[in-house]
């Protein structure tokens, strides 16, 4: 957008061509104070995806200890 081609973009930044088309395609209609929004929230959106996985798999394990605890004889 800027007046260079893509190729000259991506040689200058180092990367492929097909990641220029991947960024556009996910950043183009956006501005710099969204995209900077847009990569927060993913980043929480990550956090918060593997705080579930955590207490997902910590509650599966005190399940398991329960049901161990409790099943045996009296």
């Amino acid at each position: 957008e800027l007046g260079l081609t893509v190729a000259d973009a991506a040689r200058h930044m180092g990367v492929s061509e097909q990641a220029i088309y991947r960024w556009k395609k996910v950043y183009g209609g956006l501005e710099s104070d969204q995209v900077r929004e847009f990569k927060q929230l993913q980043e929480e959106n990550t956090k918060l995806k593997k705080l579930v996985a955590d207490l997902s798999l910590d509650k599966v394990i005190l399940q398991d200890i329960n049901a161990k605890k409790w099943s045996g004889p009296r």
